[in-house]
């Protein structure tokens, strides 16, 4: 297990395309960094059945989501597929005081907004190996019908080019325990600055 020094808590977003393994990369980071916490998101997309409320998502309606960008509460907010997703600020906020590293799994406009707000980010784009390794990522979870999932590819090449302007690393998830390395020297090697 890593064991990073006691410091100035720090935000990292871990973006890329649908099917990437974004959620076990962050889970594993999690696991490994004694200091690190997922930010869970809001979101107005239905539950699946072996998602938890308030563990993998806080689960709203449109309109509980409105009131919340309205009041100031969310960090970024983004429409992904006719959802909205956002990040809770005060939840962020707090870890950060506290010397966590903050972990954000959000879209490329999500990590947008939260570079302009905390400049000091790290930004962190994970890739498929190839194209054909994604769909099949993809096609393989079971979650998407046909044209949902024909969507989620093309909005992937969208992707990967604002994140090849805007995100500091490419990550290529080809074997979890080597991206999972890579990703813990990014955040040590920040961190020591």
């Amino acid at each position: 297990m890593s064991r990073l020094q006691a410091s100035k808590g720090i935000i990292v977003v871990i973006s890329g395309p649908s099917g990437v393994g974004k959620g076990t990369i962050c889970k594993e980071l999690v696991r490994r960094l004694n200091d690190a916490c997922l930010s869970v998101s809001v979101t107005t997309r239905p539950r699946t059945p072996k998602e938890v409320d308030g563990k993998d998502y806080w689960f709203v309606g449109r309109d509980e989501f409105q009131r919340r960008i309205e009041k100031g509460l969310l960090l970024e907010h983004a429409e992904v597929f006719g959802n909205f997703y956002g990040t809770p600020k005060d939840k962020v906020d707090e870890a950060i005081a506290a010397g966590k590293v903050v972990i954000l799994e959000i879209d490329v406009q999500g990590g947008k907004q939260v570079k302009k707000l905390y400049p000091d980010t790290v930004m962190i784009f994970i890739l498929a190996p190839t194209p054909k390794e994604l769909a099949g990522r993809l096609h393989g979870r079971g979650r998407d019908d046909e044209e949902t999932a024909k969507r989620r590819l093309s909005q992937a090449s969208k992707e990967i080019a604002v994140a090849r302007q805007d995100y500091q690393y490419m990550v290529v998830n080809d074997k979890l325990d080597v991206v999972v390395n890579e990703i813990i020297g990014i955040i040590e090697t920040t961190r020591k600055k």
